[in-house]
Formats: structure tokens, C-alpha cells, sequence
């Protein structure tokens, strides 16, 4: 998925495929073997958030799995922005499919993606299946007679489709699951998570958050940490570092005014914790950056 990934989308640091049903079944899997393989019917969707390599295929255990062939690819990646429409099926009835890709930034934190499976299959409801239909119509149309502005219409598509299905997924998770998606749906990590999420250059402390969210110090950090995985002021940390890093991609931004942004009076201080967290300095990460092109 790697090198596939990096031919459809070549500017984005991560890419998620999906696949849409539109017709008759088939089993997918994951090709790593950590999953058993699981029936993809019409009006499901697929989606493999951490760009894991998979088979689909029209038998549970086909006699051989061939090699992939990235010419396909290639081919799709010189038009405005890759879908690929899949017919298989041997002897048997023939299921149909439609492929893309969703491109977002993975590094150096992006809880979303790490509190997702490695492979979502999911049923939207009636209504949302007959958006979702609507979507995929007006998708393949503007990839097959690209105009002026196509790719800003199939990335927003694109957008749409991938929210639709998440917001699927969510109402599925049971009342007492954990995570960071449910920490989303709690309403006192949630209103903390909001928070860091919309005024993250706050000088936010414990106590603070604490006091925002009606509970005690040792009681937030408990109920937080049993959702997250972490403490608030690590979350915090790095979601400031996730979005100095997207500022930072952006050459127009200096450094300082990133660090600003996020909350750090000291650019040094800045320049310390991005190194810790992403891996790399701030300057070597804005020299670094491509050109935001194709994300969806």
C-alpha cells in the first residue's frame, strides 16, 4: 500500500484507501492475517484508516493471490484526482466496487487515525447510503469530464463520504466503550478535548482544565487518561506539535509565528518540544514540506 499510495497521492503524508459495494459480495482481509476475513456486501464500505495492505477477492480462499499490479495506478494518478472502478468475479456473479483514496496528515500525532481499526466495514443507514450513493455518482462523473476546479470538487466529495461513514461508525460504539472517539462523545473529556482542539495556544494547566470541565485535578486526569491513553498535558503537547507541523508546511509561516500560534512565548522552548515530539527540527520540517496538493 506504500508504494501505491505514493503514486496516487504522492504529496500527502498518509493515505487511506476505501472501497464502496455497489453490487453483489465479496470477502475481504487483512494481508498481514491478524483478521479473519470478512464478507463486504452491497452498500457496505471499507475503509482502512491506517493504509494497511488487504485482498479483495470473490472467493474466501482463493488458490492464489496474485502479485499487484501498479500500472492501474499509475494510470489513475494522471487523471485530477484516482477512482477506480473494480469488476471481480470468476464464474460466479460479478460484484462492483469503487475505489479511492483520502489523504490527511498522519505525522507527528493524529489521534483520529490511531483510535481507529486497521479495517472498518460499515452499513450506512438507508438515507445516508442513498447520500453516500449521490456522492459516489457525482465523484466518478467529475473524475470521467474533469473542469476547471475538479479536484477541489472530488477532494470536498471525498471529505463528505469519509465523514458520513465516521459518523456511521461512532453511533455504533456501545455506551461503555473507550478511546479517544468516545473520550469525544464523554461530556467532561469532551469538553476538555474541545477545548485544547479550539484554543490550543491557552496557557491551559491541570487546574485549569479541571476547572473548565467541573472536576477535581485527580479525578480529570484519571477519567482523561482511561480514554486517551495519556494525560492532558501530554495530549496537549502534541497536538500542538500536530499543528505547528501543518503550520510549518505552509513556507509563508515562520517558525516564530508558529510557536506563537501554538501557545510557546519562547521559540526555543518551541524548538525543543517539536524536536522531542515530531523527531526533527521546526526548520528542517518547513524546508522538508510538499506542497499541500490532492489532499482530501
Amino acid at each position: 500500500m506504500d508504494e501505491i499510495g505514493s503514486i496516487v497521492m504522492p504529496h500527502v503524508q498518509h493515505v487511506i484507501p476505501f472501497h464502496v459495494m455497489i453490487d453483489g459480495d465479496a470477502w475481504a482481509w487483512s494481508a498481514a492475517g491478524d483478521t479473519e476475513p470478512q464478507t463486504l456486501r452491497s452498500g457496505e464500505i471499507m475503509i482502512l484508516p491506517q493504509g494497511a495492505e488487504h485482498f479483495i477477492a470473490s472467493d474466501q480462499k482463493p488458490n492464489m493471490i496474485p502479485k499487484v499490479d501498479v500500472e492501474p495506478y499509475r494510470d489513475a494518478a494522471k487523471r485530477v484526482t484516482p477512482y477506480n472502478h473494480v469488476q471481480i468475479g470468476g464464474d460466479g456473479r460479478p460484484a462492483t466496487f469503487v475505489c479511492g483514496y483520502f489523504g490527511c496528515d498522519a505525522r507527528p500525532f493524529n489521534p483520529l487515525l490511531s483510535a481507529l481499526p486497521g479495517m472498518m466495514i460499515v452499513r450506512p443507514t438507508d438515507s445516508t447510503w442513498a447520500l453516500m450513493q449521490n456522492l459516489i455518482v457525482s465523484a466518478l462523473d467529475e473524475d470521467e469530464r474533469p473542469e476547471a476546479g475538479s479536484q477541489t470538487v472530488l477532494a470536498k466529495l471525498s471529505e463528505l463520504m469519509f465523514v458520513q461513514t465516521l459518523r456511521h461508525y461512532i453511533e455504533t460504539l456501545s455506551e461503555d466503550s473507550v478511546g479517544w472517539i468516545s473520550g469525544l462523545r464523554d461530556e467532561r473529556v469532551g469538553a476538555v478535548l474541545r477545548l485544547i482542539h479550539t484554543r490550543p495556544a491557552e496557557p491551559w494547566t491541570l487546574d485549569k482544565l479541571a476547572k473548565e470541565a467541573g472536576m477535581s485535578r485527580s479525578a480529570l486526569a484519571d477519567r482523561f487518561a482511561a480514554y486517551t491513553g495519556e494525560p492532558p498535558s501530554r495530549y496537549l503537547t502534541r497536538w500542538r506539535m500536530q499543528l505547528a507541523s501543518s503550520l510549518l508546511s505552509n513556507s509563508s509561516v515562520s517558525i516564530a509565528e508558529a510557536a506563537e500560534t501554538v501557545g510557546y512565548s519562547s521559540e526555543a522552548a518551541f524548538k525543543r518540544a517539536f524536536k522531542k515530539h515530531v523527531g526533527e527540527t521546526p526548520g528542517r520540517a518547513r524546508r522538508a514540506s510538499p506542497p499541500a496538493i490532492g489532499q482530501a
